[in-house]
């Protein structure tokens, strides 16, 4: 039920979201030119990605599924939710991001060892959330995990 709450929350919040308060262009590229970049590339291991869940790239949102393949992180609902704990132990700070923290905490207390977990580790990792990453398609994924200490969640 909570994981359902927090879906509809999402979808309502998406748009608006997505219109007004991302300033980024949308990166018009496809799943099929993604797959076509060098198998250790960023590029290919995002669009691998978003094969293996059925998504189509959301504009002004590439960066989200970004962070995914960077992290490792599941689809889940509250691996969503850890994901932004890593994100906000990285130094990204958003209205959108802490109402992600607020409700995910109410809705699932019994995950917060994992959502600090994911929030110690994106303290420990430099800086990410803010590269340009469709200038790094062509990068070595696991080049970028390494030279950034990004970790698995």
């Amino acid at each position: 039920m909570r994981a359902i709450l927090v879906e509809r929350l999402y979808e309502w919040t998406k748009k608006p979201y997505q219109k007004w308060f991302k300033k980024d262009l949308p990166w018009n590229i496809s799943i099929k030119e993604l797959i076509q970049y060098p198998k250790e590339s960023l590029g290919f291991h995002l669009g691998c990605f978003l094969l293996q869940h059925d998504f189509t790239p959301q504009p002004k949102l590439e960066d989200h599924d970004v962070f995914h393949v960077l992290t490792n992180t599941g689809i889940t609902v509250y691996e969503e939710i850890a994901m932004q704990y890593y994100l906000f132990g990285n130094g990204k700070r958003s209205v959108y991001l802490l109402f992600v923290l607020l409700i995910g905490s109410l809705l699932y207390p019994d995950k917060i060892r994992f959502f600090i977990q994911a929030y110690q580790k994106g303290k420990k990792a430099f800086p990410f959330y803010q590269l340009a990453y469709q200038n790094l398609l062509y990068q070595s994924l696991s080049s970028l995990q390494k030279t950034l200490s990004i970790h698995s969640i």
